[in-house]
């Protein structure tokens, strides 16, 4: 799911950077007032646990690729401007050292997956709240709702960027991207993310590793 450099016009990534930059201020701070000795060891886990599970890419029709993302469990735990600024520092490590998606198309990165993502699993979670599939099917809804942010994002590329009616950038339209991208996610990836979130809240919670968290 990580759009790399080339893939998105100048104005894109323009727009994209523009909306994320006072987001990133603002979960900045709100991580600041999350953080404490208790906090501090499991927001570091589950985040390197994020890059961990990011790293396992798997190529998807429609030019790009897909994978669990693990903003879910983070956004339940310690709400979605936490988890968005840590799946944000993730995909910045992956973008500059592993080269796992671009520089320029980071802000757009971040949002869906930091930030689309993390939103739609913690509002969702708290309307399911009381059931017990609720990790699950936050997690779902997360990555699915990440998936359907880059499936547009890429999917208007080639509306906004052609020369002689020929795409500039991301080839594909609207009518590829969005069953490529959405639909392997919705099925696999998604299912994936959903059981991971169940699987590691339900550990937590048994195991006590935080304070005013109850199944």
């Amino acid at each position: 799911m990580h759009i790399p450099d080339g893939y998105l016009s100048p104005l894109t990534c323009i727009i994209t950077y523009a909306a994320a930059l006072p987001l990133w201020v603002i979960a900045f701070r709100k991580l600041k007032e999350k953080l404490d000795e208790q906090t501090l060891p499991l927001i570091a886990s589950l985040s390197a646990l994020s890059f961990i599970i990011m790293m396992f890419n798997i190529p998807i029709p429609g030019g790009t690729s897909g994978h669990a993302v693990g903003a879910s469990l983070i956004a339940i735990l310690f709400g979605p401007w936490v988890a968005s600024l840590c799946v944000s520092l993730v995909l910045l490590i992956q973008a500059l050292i592993f080269g796992d998606g671009g520089i320029t198309t980071f802000a757009a990165n971040a949002l869906a997956m930091g930030f689309m993502a993390s939103f739609s699993t913690y509002y969702i979670y708290r309307f399911f709240e009381r059931k017990a599939f609720a990790p699950f099917i936050s997690g779902w809804v997360g990555i699915v709702s990440a998936s359907t942010m880059v499936a547009v994002i890429l999917g208007i590329q080639p509306l906004i960027a052609s020369s002689e009616g020929k795409p500039l950038y991301f080839p594909f339209g609207l009518d590829l991207a969005i069953p490529a991208v959405i639909g392997s996610h919705m099925l696999f990836f998604g299912v994936v993310e959903g059981i991971f979130t169940l699987i590691a809240y339900r550990y937590i919670v048994s195991n006590k590793l935080l304070k005013g968290v109850s199944a």
